[in-house]
Protein backbone atom coordinates (compact mmCIF):
# COMPACT_ATOMS: atom_id res chain seq x y z
CA UNK A 1 0.00 0.00 0.00
CA UNK A 2 1.35 3.14 -1.30
CA UNK A 3 0.67 6.27 0.69
CA UNK A 4 -0.39 9.23 -1.66
CA UNK A 5 0.75 12.82 -0.33
CA UNK A 6 -1.84 15.50 -1.03
CA UNK A 7 -1.56 19.31 -0.05
CA UNK A 8 -4.94 18.76 1.87
CA UNK A 9 -3.54 16.36 4.03
CA UNK A 10 -0.48 18.59 4.92
CA UNK A 11 -3.01 21.57 6.35
CA UNK A 12 -4.58 21.59 9.97
CA UNK A 13 -7.65 23.87 10.71
CA UNK A 14 -6.84 26.85 12.20
CA UNK A 15 -8.09 27.41 15.51
CA UNK A 16 -7.08 31.55 15.16
CA UNK A 17 -6.31 33.98 12.24
CA UNK A 18 -5.46 37.65 12.25
CA UNK A 19 -8.14 40.24 12.40
CA UNK A 20 -7.83 40.62 8.41
CA UNK A 21 -8.77 37.12 7.74
CA UNK A 22 -11.35 36.91 10.77
CA UNK A 23 -14.57 38.80 11.69
CA UNK A 24 -14.48 38.25 15.10
CA UNK A 25 -11.43 39.57 17.24
CA UNK A 26 -10.11 37.31 18.88
CA UNK A 27 -9.01 37.29 22.74
CA UNK A 28 -6.59 36.58 24.77
CA UNK A 29 -7.43 33.60 27.19
CA UNK A 30 -5.76 34.77 30.15
CA UNK A 31 -6.13 38.60 30.46
CA UNK A 32 -8.91 38.98 27.53
CA UNK A 33 -7.02 41.62 25.69
CA UNK A 34 -8.40 41.70 22.27
CA UNK A 35 -5.55 40.58 20.05
CA UNK A 36 -4.59 42.45 17.02
CA UNK A 37 -5.75 45.84 17.24
CA UNK A 38 -3.79 48.76 17.32
CA UNK A 39 -5.54 50.52 19.56
CA UNK A 40 -4.77 48.64 23.14
CA UNK A 41 -1.29 47.85 22.09
CA UNK A 42 -1.07 46.14 19.47
CA UNK A 43 -1.02 42.19 21.00
CA UNK A 44 -0.61 39.92 17.90
CA UNK A 45 -2.17 36.22 17.84
CA UNK A 46 -0.54 34.74 14.24
CA UNK A 47 -2.85 32.52 12.20
CA UNK A 48 -2.11 29.21 13.63
CA UNK A 49 -1.13 26.91 10.86
CA UNK A 50 0.81 24.00 9.58
CA UNK A 51 3.23 24.56 6.99
CA UNK A 52 4.12 23.26 3.89
CA UNK A 53 7.38 21.54 3.40
CA UNK A 54 10.19 23.64 1.53
CA UNK A 55 10.65 22.69 -2.47
CA UNK A 56 11.79 19.61 -3.39
CA UNK A 57 10.61 17.76 0.25
CA UNK A 58 8.22 15.21 0.95
CA UNK A 59 6.62 15.07 4.35
CA UNK A 60 8.03 11.62 6.70
CA UNK A 61 5.02 10.76 9.04
CA UNK A 62 7.26 10.20 11.97
CA UNK A 63 6.75 7.56 14.92
CA UNK A 64 8.69 4.35 16.74
CA UNK A 65 10.55 1.70 14.82
CA UNK A 66 13.68 -0.73 15.62
CA UNK A 67 16.94 0.85 14.79
CA UNK A 68 19.14 -1.41 13.43
CA UNK A 69 15.91 -4.12 13.01
CA UNK A 70 16.26 -4.83 9.48
CA UNK A 71 20.09 -5.79 9.02
CA UNK A 72 19.82 -9.70 9.25
CA UNK A 73 23.78 -10.11 9.51
CA UNK A 74 26.67 -8.47 10.61
CA UNK A 75 29.48 -9.58 7.84
CA UNK A 76 31.93 -6.80 8.96
CA UNK A 77 31.60 -7.91 12.48
CA UNK A 78 31.43 -4.37 13.92
CA UNK A 79 28.60 -5.28 16.23
CA UNK A 80 27.99 -1.26 16.04
CA UNK A 81 23.73 -1.63 14.90
CA UNK A 82 22.73 -2.94 17.86
CA UNK A 83 18.85 -3.42 17.63
CA UNK A 84 17.11 -0.57 19.64
CA UNK A 85 13.36 0.95 19.61
CA UNK A 86 13.24 4.87 18.85
CA UNK A 87 10.83 7.19 17.85
CA UNK A 88 11.47 9.55 15.23
CA UNK A 89 9.54 12.90 15.11
CA UNK A 90 7.47 13.95 11.76
CA UNK A 91 9.68 15.76 9.53
CA UNK A 92 10.48 16.76 6.03
CA UNK A 93 13.14 14.48 4.00
CA UNK A 94 14.23 15.31 -0.03
CA UNK A 95 12.61 13.44 -3.09
CA UNK A 96 15.34 12.71 -4.40
CA UNK A 97 19.22 12.80 -4.12
CA UNK A 98 21.10 16.70 -4.64
CA UNK A 99 21.82 16.69 -8.64
CA UNK A 100 24.88 18.28 -10.39
CA UNK A 101 22.36 21.04 -11.72
CA UNK A 102 21.11 21.57 -7.82
CA UNK A 103 25.03 22.09 -6.91
CA UNK A 104 25.69 24.37 -10.20
CA UNK A 105 23.38 26.65 -9.14
CA UNK A 106 24.83 27.01 -5.76
CA UNK A 107 28.10 27.62 -7.77
CA UNK A 108 26.56 30.12 -9.95
CA UNK A 109 25.05 32.05 -7.31
CA UNK A 110 28.47 32.07 -5.69
CA UNK A 111 30.36 33.53 -8.24
CA UNK A 112 28.06 35.75 -9.25
CA UNK A 113 27.83 37.25 -5.84
CA UNK A 114 31.38 37.21 -4.65
CA UNK A 115 32.46 37.38 -7.89
CA UNK A 116 36.54 38.37 -6.70
CA UNK A 117 36.63 35.96 -4.53
CA UNK A 118 37.95 32.79 -5.90
CA UNK A 119 38.69 31.09 -2.62
CA UNK A 120 34.49 30.89 -1.34
CA UNK A 121 34.50 29.60 -5.46
CA UNK A 122 36.79 27.08 -5.03
CA UNK A 123 35.65 25.68 -1.22
CA UNK A 124 32.38 25.29 -2.98
CA UNK A 125 34.14 22.97 -6.11
CA UNK A 126 33.12 19.18 -5.27
CA UNK A 127 36.76 17.15 -5.55
CA UNK A 128 36.09 15.69 -9.33
CA UNK A 129 39.30 13.95 -8.64
CA UNK A 130 37.42 11.24 -6.91
CA UNK A 131 36.92 10.20 -10.42
CA UNK A 132 40.72 9.44 -10.82
CA UNK A 133 42.26 5.78 -9.93
CA UNK A 134 45.53 4.70 -10.59
CA UNK A 135 44.34 1.42 -12.63
CA UNK A 136 41.06 2.63 -13.85
CA UNK A 137 40.27 5.22 -17.18
CA UNK A 138 37.82 7.48 -15.52
CA UNK A 139 39.38 10.46 -16.31
CA UNK A 140 36.31 11.22 -18.57
CA UNK A 141 33.99 11.81 -15.40
CA UNK A 142 37.00 13.74 -13.89
CA UNK A 143 36.17 16.09 -16.32
CA UNK A 144 32.45 15.85 -17.53
CA UNK A 145 30.96 14.48 -14.63
CA UNK A 146 29.76 17.47 -12.68
CA UNK A 147 29.36 19.88 -15.75
CA UNK A 148 28.02 18.16 -18.94
CA UNK A 149 24.86 18.51 -19.71
CA UNK A 150 24.62 14.93 -19.99
CA UNK A 151 24.99 14.10 -16.21
CA UNK A 152 22.86 17.00 -15.15
CA UNK A 153 20.00 15.01 -13.41
CA UNK A 154 22.81 12.83 -11.64
CA UNK A 155 23.83 13.15 -7.62
CA UNK A 156 26.34 15.29 -7.08
CA UNK A 157 29.41 13.46 -5.83
CA UNK A 158 32.90 14.48 -4.30
CA UNK A 159 31.25 16.73 -2.27
CA UNK A 160 32.37 16.65 2.18
CA UNK A 161 30.25 15.95 4.96
CA UNK A 162 31.26 20.17 5.32
CA UNK A 163 30.22 21.19 1.85
CA UNK A 164 27.09 19.60 2.33
CA UNK A 165 26.56 21.56 5.73
CA UNK A 166 27.32 25.02 3.65
CA UNK A 167 24.95 24.06 0.79
CA UNK A 168 22.21 23.53 3.58
CA UNK A 169 22.53 26.44 4.69
CA UNK A 170 22.73 28.53 1.20
CA UNK A 171 19.39 26.61 -0.09
CA UNK A 172 17.67 27.77 3.12
CA UNK A 173 18.92 31.61 3.00
CA UNK A 174 17.96 30.97 -0.91
CA UNK A 175 14.59 29.76 -0.52
CA UNK A 176 13.12 32.31 1.97
CA UNK A 177 14.73 34.90 -0.22
CA UNK A 178 12.73 33.95 -2.41
CA UNK A 179 9.53 33.38 -0.77
CA UNK A 180 9.47 37.49 0.57
CA UNK A 181 10.58 38.44 -3.08
CA UNK A 182 8.25 36.40 -4.76
CA UNK A 183 5.23 37.75 -2.60
CA UNK A 184 6.25 41.18 -2.09
CA UNK A 185 7.79 41.30 1.70
CA UNK A 186 11.30 42.40 -0.20
CA UNK A 187 12.12 44.05 -3.05
CA UNK A 188 10.77 41.72 -5.76
CA UNK A 189 13.55 39.88 -7.93
CA UNK A 190 12.08 41.88 -11.10
CA UNK A 191 12.61 45.65 -9.56
CA UNK A 192 16.18 44.66 -7.91
CA UNK A 193 17.03 44.37 -11.30
CA UNK A 194 16.26 47.73 -12.19
CA UNK A 195 13.16 46.18 -13.61
CA UNK A 196 14.05 43.87 -16.37
CA UNK A 197 15.53 40.78 -14.41
CA UNK A 198 14.10 37.27 -14.60
CA UNK A 199 12.01 35.71 -11.98
CA UNK A 200 14.43 33.29 -9.97
CA UNK A 201 17.50 35.61 -10.87
CA UNK A 202 19.72 35.55 -8.15
CA UNK A 203 20.52 38.78 -6.04
CA UNK A 204 23.83 40.57 -6.27
CA UNK A 205 25.70 41.10 -2.86
CA UNK A 206 25.43 44.98 -3.43
CA UNK A 207 21.29 45.26 -4.01
CA UNK A 208 20.23 44.34 -0.49
CA UNK A 209 20.24 48.09 0.37
CA UNK A 210 22.26 49.49 2.68
CA UNK A 211 23.64 45.60 4.47
CA UNK A 212 25.74 45.25 0.93
CA UNK A 213 25.59 42.06 1.57
CA UNK A 214 23.50 38.97 0.40
CA UNK A 215 20.06 37.66 2.21
CA UNK A 216 20.78 35.85 5.62
CA UNK A 217 17.35 34.40 7.33
CA UNK A 218 19.30 35.02 10.89
CA UNK A 219 20.05 38.49 10.26
CA UNK A 220 16.81 39.19 8.26
CA UNK A 221 15.25 37.87 11.21
CA UNK A 222 16.85 39.75 13.88
CA UNK A 223 15.47 43.03 11.62
CA UNK A 224 19.36 43.87 10.31
CA UNK A 225 18.30 43.80 6.75
CA UNK A 226 15.45 46.48 6.13
CA UNK A 227 15.00 49.70 4.65
CA UNK A 228 15.70 51.36 1.44
CA UNK A 229 16.55 48.85 -1.33
CA UNK A 230 15.23 45.74 0.81
CA UNK A 231 11.52 46.89 1.97
CA UNK A 232 9.07 45.15 -0.01
CA UNK A 233 5.61 46.56 -1.64
CA UNK A 234 3.25 43.86 0.72
CA UNK A 235 5.18 44.35 3.93
CA UNK A 236 3.37 42.92 7.29
CA UNK A 237 1.50 45.54 8.47
CA UNK A 238 2.76 46.44 12.39
CA UNK A 239 0.23 46.91 15.47
CA UNK A 240 2.71 48.17 17.50
CA UNK A 241 2.04 51.82 18.89
CA UNK A 242 5.83 52.41 18.59
CA UNK A 243 5.49 51.53 14.87
CA UNK A 244 6.38 54.16 12.58
CA UNK A 245 4.27 55.18 8.97
CA UNK A 246 6.54 54.46 6.12
CA UNK A 247 5.86 55.76 2.68
CA UNK A 248 3.79 59.20 1.39
CA UNK A 249 0.35 60.32 1.51
CA UNK A 250 -2.24 58.06 1.57
CA UNK A 251 -0.09 55.23 1.25
CA UNK A 252 2.11 55.80 4.42
CA UNK A 253 1.44 53.15 7.18
CA UNK A 254 3.59 51.05 9.82
CA UNK A 255 5.26 48.21 8.38
CA UNK A 256 7.52 45.61 9.45
CA UNK A 257 9.76 42.63 8.07
CA UNK A 258 8.36 39.00 8.10
CA UNK A 259 8.61 37.37 11.62
CA UNK A 260 9.17 33.60 12.28
CA UNK A 261 5.84 33.57 13.96
CA UNK A 262 4.04 34.86 11.16
CA UNK A 263 4.81 31.24 9.86
CA UNK A 264 5.95 32.61 6.34
CA UNK A 265 9.75 31.59 6.27
CA UNK A 266 10.65 27.64 6.27
CA UNK A 267 12.71 26.13 8.61
CA UNK A 268 16.22 25.16 7.81
CA UNK A 269 17.36 22.72 5.72
CA UNK A 270 19.65 20.69 6.84
CA UNK A 271 21.46 16.82 6.97
CA UNK A 272 18.92 13.92 8.49
CA UNK A 273 20.12 12.25 10.88
CA UNK A 274 20.90 8.62 11.18
CA UNK A 275 17.44 7.49 12.44
CA UNK A 276 15.67 9.80 10.21
CA UNK A 277 17.50 8.87 7.13
CA UNK A 278 16.72 4.60 8.62
CA UNK A 279 13.32 5.24 9.37
CA UNK A 280 12.64 7.45 5.79
CA UNK A 281 14.64 4.36 4.10
CA UNK A 282 12.38 1.51 5.49
CA UNK A 283 9.39 3.47 5.22
CA UNK A 284 7.22 1.08 7.16
CA UNK A 285 4.18 3.49 7.21
CA UNK A 286 3.53 1.68 3.84
CA UNK A 287 2.99 -1.72 5.53
CA UNK A 288 0.98 -1.03 8.72
CA UNK A 289 -2.43 -0.62 9.57
CA UNK A 290 -3.86 0.30 13.03
CA UNK A 291 -0.78 0.68 14.46
CA UNK A 292 -0.14 -3.06 12.99
CA UNK A 293 2.87 -3.18 10.88
CA UNK A 294 2.03 -6.13 8.54
CA UNK A 295 5.47 -7.10 7.36
CA UNK A 296 8.88 -5.96 8.00
CA UNK A 297 11.75 -4.99 5.22
CA UNK A 298 15.10 -5.67 5.02
CA UNK A 299 15.26 -2.96 1.85
CA UNK A 300 13.58 -0.09 0.69
CA UNK A 301 11.09 -2.00 -0.92
CA UNK A 302 9.21 -5.30 -0.17
CA UNK A 303 10.45 -8.88 -0.16
CA UNK A 304 14.08 -9.75 0.52
CA UNK A 305 14.97 -9.67 -3.23
CA UNK A 306 16.52 -6.97 -5.34
CA UNK A 307 14.92 -7.74 -8.34
CA UNK A 308 11.27 -6.31 -9.28
CA UNK A 309 8.32 -8.66 -9.25
CA UNK A 310 6.03 -6.21 -11.19
CA UNK A 311 4.96 -7.54 -15.11
CA UNK A 312 6.56 -4.86 -16.81
CA UNK A 313 9.60 -4.83 -15.11
CA UNK A 314 9.98 -8.53 -13.79
CA UNK A 315 13.80 -9.84 -13.20
CA UNK A 316 14.99 -5.87 -13.32
CA UNK A 317 17.43 -4.69 -10.06
CA UNK A 318 15.18 -2.33 -8.17
CA UNK A 319 18.20 -0.52 -7.33
CA UNK A 320 21.63 0.67 -8.53
CA UNK A 321 24.06 -1.18 -6.68
CA UNK A 322 27.15 -3.63 -7.74
CA UNK A 323 25.61 -7.20 -8.51
CA UNK A 324 29.12 -8.79 -8.30
CA UNK A 325 32.86 -8.49 -8.61
CA UNK A 326 32.98 -7.18 -12.26
CA UNK A 327 29.28 -6.53 -12.70
CA UNK A 328 28.10 -2.78 -12.65
CA UNK A 329 25.38 -2.71 -15.03
CA UNK A 330 24.44 -6.07 -16.39
CA UNK A 331 25.26 -7.75 -19.82
CA UNK A 332 25.87 -5.64 -23.25
CA UNK A 333 22.34 -6.09 -25.16
CA UNK A 334 19.73 -6.09 -21.55
CA UNK A 335 21.53 -3.90 -19.00
CA UNK A 336 19.65 -4.49 -16.31
CA UNK A 337 19.81 -1.82 -13.96
CA UNK A 338 20.73 0.49 -16.66
CA UNK A 339 23.26 2.12 -15.17
CA UNK A 340 27.15 1.74 -15.18
CA UNK A 341 28.24 4.43 -12.16
CA UNK A 342 25.32 6.35 -11.32
CA UNK A 343 21.57 6.88 -12.28
CA UNK A 344 19.55 9.94 -12.64
CA UNK A 345 18.17 10.94 -9.37
CA UNK A 346 14.92 9.93 -10.37
CA UNK A 347 15.70 6.71 -11.76
CA UNK A 348 13.84 3.25 -10.13
CA UNK A 349 10.65 3.25 -8.49
CA UNK A 350 10.58 5.46 -5.29
CA UNK A 351 9.55 3.65 -1.71
CA UNK A 352 6.47 4.09 0.46
CA UNK A 353 7.04 7.55 1.49
CA UNK A 354 8.01 8.46 -2.37
CA UNK A 355 11.62 9.03 -1.83
CA UNK A 356 13.93 7.66 -4.67
CA UNK A 357 17.18 5.90 -4.52
CA UNK A 358 16.97 5.12 -0.58
CA UNK A 359 19.13 2.36 -1.43
CA UNK A 360 21.81 2.29 -4.40
CA UNK A 361 23.05 5.08 -6.49
CA UNK A 362 25.22 6.63 -4.07
CA UNK A 363 25.91 6.54 -0.45
CA UNK A 364 24.32 9.39 1.47
CA UNK A 365 25.93 11.86 4.13
CA UNK A 366 23.78 11.93 7.68
CA UNK A 367 24.45 14.31 10.27
CA UNK A 368 25.56 11.98 13.06
CA UNK A 369 29.08 11.86 14.57
CA UNK A 370 30.00 8.17 14.37
CA UNK A 371 30.33 5.68 17.39
CA UNK A 372 30.06 1.79 17.39
CA UNK A 373 28.05 1.74 20.20
CA UNK A 374 25.86 5.02 19.37
CA UNK A 375 22.58 2.51 19.17
CA UNK A 376 23.12 1.74 22.96
CA UNK A 377 23.85 5.43 24.30
CA UNK A 378 21.81 7.52 23.02
CA UNK A 379 18.21 8.72 23.79
CA UNK A 380 15.14 6.73 22.58
CA UNK A 381 13.29 9.46 21.46
CA UNK A 382 15.25 11.73 18.12
CA UNK A 383 18.12 9.93 18.56
CA UNK A 384 21.31 11.73 17.25
CA UNK A 385 24.81 11.84 18.44
CA UNK A 386 26.90 15.11 16.75
CA UNK A 387 25.47 18.17 18.66
CA UNK A 388 27.69 21.20 18.85
CA UNK A 389 25.47 23.89 20.74
CA UNK A 390 26.97 27.58 19.71
CA UNK A 391 25.31 31.12 20.22
CA UNK A 392 25.27 34.13 17.23
CA UNK A 393 27.81 36.38 18.70
CA UNK A 394 26.43 39.46 19.54
CA UNK A 395 27.98 42.60 18.00
CA UNK A 396 26.23 45.09 20.53
CA UNK A 397 24.37 43.35 22.89
CA UNK A 398 22.64 46.51 23.96
CA UNK A 399 20.76 46.51 20.75
CA UNK A 400 20.82 42.82 19.99
CA UNK A 401 22.19 43.14 16.82
CA UNK A 402 24.16 40.07 15.67
CA UNK A 403 27.59 39.81 14.34
CA UNK A 404 28.33 39.07 10.72
CA UNK A 405 31.14 38.01 8.59
CA UNK A 406 32.08 39.14 5.69
CA UNK A 407 29.50 36.81 3.57
CA UNK A 408 26.64 38.38 5.83
CA UNK A 409 26.21 35.27 7.98
CA UNK A 410 26.18 35.73 11.66
CA UNK A 411 29.25 34.23 13.79
CA UNK A 412 28.75 31.50 16.13
CA UNK A 413 30.73 31.21 18.77
CA UNK A 414 30.38 27.42 20.89
CA UNK A 415 27.94 27.18 23.52
CA UNK A 416 29.20 26.44 27.25
CA UNK A 417 26.27 26.60 29.04
CA UNK A 418 22.44 24.83 28.98
CA UNK A 419 20.41 27.48 30.00
CA UNK A 420 19.60 31.32 29.04
CA UNK A 421 22.25 33.71 31.30
CA UNK A 422 21.47 36.21 32.75
CA UNK A 423 21.62 39.60 30.90
CA UNK A 424 24.54 40.86 33.07
CA UNK A 425 26.28 37.32 32.12
CA UNK A 426 25.50 37.76 28.56
CA UNK A 427 27.17 41.11 28.35
CA UNK A 428 30.27 40.27 30.04
CA UNK A 429 30.55 37.25 27.66
CA UNK A 430 30.61 40.28 24.98
CA UNK A 431 33.22 42.19 26.95
CA UNK A 432 30.26 44.64 27.40
CA UNK A 433 29.41 46.27 30.76
CA UNK A 434 26.53 45.46 32.79
CA UNK A 435 23.49 48.50 32.80
CA UNK A 436 23.31 47.97 36.31
CA UNK A 437 27.15 47.89 36.71
CA UNK A 438 27.72 50.78 35.25
CA UNK A 439 25.32 52.56 36.85
CA UNK A 440 26.89 51.58 39.97
CA UNK A 441 30.84 52.39 38.59
CA UNK A 442 31.33 48.81 38.46
CA UNK A 443 33.01 47.11 35.66
CA UNK A 444 31.61 43.75 34.72
CA UNK A 445 32.93 40.57 35.10
CA UNK A 446 34.58 39.22 31.97
CA UNK A 447 34.54 35.47 33.86
CA UNK A 448 31.03 35.67 35.17
CA UNK A 449 29.92 32.94 33.18
CA UNK A 450 33.32 30.66 33.84
CA UNK A 451 32.13 31.37 37.65
CA UNK A 452 28.87 29.50 37.12
CA UNK A 453 31.44 26.87 37.03
CA UNK A 454 34.18 27.27 39.74
CA UNK A 455 32.97 24.19 41.72
CA UNK A 456 34.26 22.59 38.73
CA UNK A 457 37.64 24.01 38.41
CA UNK A 458 39.28 20.58 38.57
CA UNK A 459 38.51 17.01 38.59
CA UNK A 460 39.67 13.75 38.06
CA UNK A 461 42.60 14.09 40.89
CA UNK A 462 43.17 18.07 40.18
CA UNK A 463 43.48 18.03 36.37
CA UNK A 464 41.93 20.97 35.17
CA UNK A 465 39.41 20.59 32.43
CA UNK A 466 37.01 23.07 30.18
CA UNK A 467 33.65 22.25 30.53
CA UNK A 468 30.21 22.71 27.94
CA UNK A 469 27.59 21.59 27.93
CA UNK A 470 28.08 17.96 26.11
CA UNK A 471 31.81 17.64 28.31
CA UNK A 472 33.32 17.53 24.47
CA UNK A 473 35.54 20.31 25.59
CA UNK A 474 36.36 18.42 28.70
CA UNK A 475 40.38 17.39 28.41
CA UNK A 476 40.39 14.23 30.60
CA UNK A 477 37.56 12.83 28.84
CA UNK A 478 38.55 9.37 28.98
CA UNK A 479 35.33 7.52 26.35
CA UNK A 480 38.57 6.44 23.79
CA UNK A 481 41.53 6.36 26.42
CA UNK A 482 43.40 3.39 25.75
CA UNK A 483 41.62 2.57 22.31
CA UNK A 484 43.76 2.32 19.03
CA UNK A 485 41.06 3.45 16.62
CA UNK A 486 40.40 6.04 13.80
CA UNK A 487 37.16 7.18 15.28
CA UNK A 488 36.76 11.30 16.46
CA UNK A 489 34.61 13.68 16.51
CA UNK A 490 35.19 14.26 12.45
CA UNK A 491 33.96 10.76 11.34
CA UNK A 492 30.50 11.14 10.35
CA UNK A 493 28.04 8.16 9.66
CA UNK A 494 26.99 7.61 5.58
CA UNK A 495 24.59 5.11 4.57
CA UNK A 496 22.51 3.50 1.79
CA UNK A 497 24.63 1.58 -0.23
CA UNK A 498 25.82 2.84 -4.17
CA UNK A 499 26.38 2.05 -7.55
CA UNK A 500 29.89 0.49 -6.88
CA UNK A 501 28.81 -1.70 -3.24
CA UNK A 502 27.68 -5.03 -2.71
CA UNK A 503 23.63 -5.57 -1.96
CA UNK A 504 24.65 -6.10 1.94
CA UNK A 505 25.06 -2.00 1.60
CA UNK A 506 21.58 -1.67 0.21
CA UNK A 507 19.83 -2.36 3.86
CA UNK A 508 19.11 0.76 5.43
CA UNK A 509 20.17 -0.35 8.80
CA UNK A 510 24.32 -0.62 7.70
CA UNK A 511 26.30 2.37 8.61
CA UNK A 512 30.02 3.60 8.09
CA UNK A 513 31.69 6.35 8.55
CA UNK A 514 34.22 8.77 6.95
CA UNK A 515 35.91 11.85 7.56
CA UNK A 516 33.92 15.36 7.23
CA UNK A 517 36.54 16.37 5.00
CA UNK A 518 37.24 13.66 2.46
CA UNK A 519 34.99 12.80 -0.31
CA UNK A 520 33.88 9.86 -2.82
CA UNK A 521 32.88 9.21 -6.03
CA UNK A 522 30.51 6.91 -4.18
CA UNK A 523 28.61 9.49 -1.53
CA UNK A 524 26.30 11.97 -1.93
CA UNK A 525 23.84 13.32 0.27
CA UNK A 526 20.08 15.00 0.36
CA UNK A 527 18.81 17.84 2.88
CA UNK A 528 16.09 16.99 5.61
CA UNK A 529 13.81 20.07 7.69
CA UNK A 530 12.27 19.50 10.59
CA UNK A 531 8.36 19.59 10.92
CA UNK A 532 6.85 21.95 13.30
CA UNK A 533 3.50 21.93 15.08
CA UNK A 534 2.01 18.58 15.10
CA UNK A 535 2.98 15.29 13.51
CA UNK A 536 0.73 13.51 11.95
CA UNK A 537 0.23 14.13 8.37
CA UNK A 538 -2.64 12.23 7.33
CA UNK A 539 -6.12 13.38 9.74
CA UNK A 540 -8.29 12.45 7.34
CA UNK A 541 -10.38 9.18 8.19
CA UNK A 542 -8.75 8.92 11.34
CA UNK A 543 -10.39 9.29 14.56
CA UNK A 544 -9.33 11.96 16.96
CA UNK A 545 -10.18 14.30 20.10
CA UNK A 546 -11.85 17.34 19.64
CA UNK A 547 -10.14 20.62 20.28
CA UNK A 548 -12.68 23.01 21.88
CA UNK A 549 -12.37 27.32 21.55
CA UNK A 550 -12.24 29.11 24.25
CA UNK A 551 -14.90 30.81 25.98
CA UNK A 552 -14.66 34.73 25.23
CA UNK A 553 -14.32 37.63 28.08
CA UNK A 554 -16.89 39.63 28.42
CA UNK A 555 -15.78 42.95 30.57
CA UNK A 556 -18.37 44.46 33.10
Amino acid sequence: MKILFTKTALVLLAAGALVSSCSKQQQSQKTGITYNDKNNGGYVRFRQTHPSPGPGLVPIEGGTFVMGGSADQDVAYDYNNVRRRVTVPSFYMDETEVSNQDWLDYLHWTAITFPQDRELYYDALPDTLVWRKPLSYNEPYVDNYLRHPAFQDYPVVGVTWEQAQDYCQWRTDRTNENILRETGRMVSWKDLNGGGGKKGAAAPAAANGANAQPFNTDIYLNGQMKGAGVDGKKMMPDLSPNAKATGTGKNAKPVRPVRMEDGILKQGYRLPSEAEWEYAALALAGNTQFENINDGKMYPWNGLGVRSAKSKTRGLIMANFKRGNGDNAGVGGYLNDKADITAPVRSYAPNDFGLYNMAGNVNEWTADTYRQTSFEEFDDFNPFRGNEYSNKRMADPSKGLYAKDKYGRPIKDAAKANRKLKYSELLAQQGQKADSAAAAGTPANPNALASNNAQLATKNSGKAFNPDMRGDKDTVNLALYGNTTLVNNRSKVYKGGSWNDMAYWLNPATRRFMDQDEASAEIGFRCAMTMVGAPEIYPVGKPHYGVKKPKDYKSK
